[in-house]
């Protein structure tokens, strides 16, 4: 019988030394310089021969050093994701070979690479390379979340008031946008476009809460575990688990303390316009 590879010190050593070969191939040599093509998605979103190359190139070595374990990356097509996700039997490695597409394309340095093991429909390793500053996070259920292998934890627990969010306006249900940018209850806010560094930064401390109307599950499986690895409190939206339903897309709100989860909710009402998620 076919079983999944134990998840320990050496995979998490092996993934990072695939997932920075490749970016050391294709990711940083095109964003010093060299040209590549760029393509409109169906959904709109923006991808770039870099993608593809990143997602084939980690693909191919995940495949040759765990067989037995499926794969899903955000370059395939829909019907593939929800393939994988049925056929992941033996684990399910879900890929995002370069979340901040946009910002790469017009040179903004952030974004960043991001990969997890899925068992049972929960992620038990994680990881996410931000190839500029050279900052590889891990994390394995159970273990603690790290920085280049150093214990990060997420802030101290502050008043709503004084904290600093990263929130995605664009993708928040259009009465909850108004609502949050009318009140500001927040210190501040920021929106960094590559969701995958921002689960990372909640997990070191840099900001207090993460706020998103919808990610899909190459957005969040491993960086929500390396939050919530590092002290966050992860859910949806609604208070709701993260692996739960259709997780192939779901609203997020993680928070470095549970009380500023109940200091949001009054903010977070119910969208009159459902489309808007």
């Amino acid at each position: 019988m076919t079983r999944t590879p134990q998840v320990d010190s050496g995979m998490v050593e092996a993934v990072a030394a695939m997932v920075r070969d490749a970016a050391a191939e294709h990711l940083v040599p095109c964003f010093s310089g060299r040209g590549f093509a760029a393509t409109r998605k169906a959904c709109g979103g923006l991808v770039t021969e870099v993608d593809h190359a990143m997602q084939e190139a980690i693909a191919r070595s995940l495949a040759e050093a765990y067989p037995e374990v499926g794969f899903l990356g955000e370059e395939m097509e829909p019907a593939e994701h929800r393939r994988a996700l049925e056929r992941a039997e033996t684990g399910l490695w879900c890929l995002d070979p370069l979340d901040g597409t946009s910002n790469f394309a017009v040179g903004i340095p952030i974004f960043g690479v991001s990969v997890a093991l899925l068992v049972g429909g929960v992620p038990v390793l994680g990881l996410v390379l931000d190839p500029v500053r050279d900052e590889l996070f891990t994390a394995v259920r159970g273990g603690g979340a790290s920085l280049n292998g150093e214990p990060v934890t997420v802030r101290e627990a502050r008043p709503l008031q004084r904290s600093v969010g990263c929130i995605d306006f664009k993708r928040l249900p259009r009465s909850v946008a108004r609502e949050l940018a009318a009140a500001q209850p927040f210190h501040s806010q920021r929106n960094f476009g590559s969701s995958v560094l921002e689960w990372c930064w909640l997990a070191c401390g840099r900001v207090d809460f993460y706020l998103h109307g919808g990610q899909n599950l190459w957005d969040f499986s491993a960086g929500s575990l390396i939050a919530a690895e590092a002290g966050a409190d992860v859910a949806t939206m609604d208070g709701e688990p993260l692996f739960a339903g259709d997780i192939l897309r779901r609203s997020i709100l993680a928070v470095a303390d549970r009380s500023l989860r109940a200091d949001l909710a009054p903010y977070l009402c119910p969208d009159p316009d459902p489309g808007q998620r």
